[in-house]
């Protein structure tokens, strides 16, 4: 295994984990929804889910860009 290798393992590692993420987010929110709330109880409760997404999108592009790397110099 040459470190070539390891950037793209780790970055589809780091890929994956913000997909799993957004997944979180999306079913987050969804409940958020179906639960009635009104408007401004619902956004206290995706108040941090906004956070987290941003992180797992950038978590994501890392990742794909720790795999074109590998790719590239592999």
């Amino acid at each position: 295994m040459t470190v070539f290798d390891g950037l793209i393992w780790g970055g589809a590692a780091l890929t994956l984990a913000g997909v799993a993420a957004l997944i979180w987010c999306v079913l987050t929110v969804a409940r958020a929804r179906r639960a009635g709330l009104d408007d401004d109880a619902l956004r206290q409760r995706m108040r941090p889910v906004i956070a987290v997404n941003m992180g797992a999108l950038a978590l994501s592009m890392i990742g794909l860009l720790l795999v074109i790397t590998g790719i590239m110099l592999g």
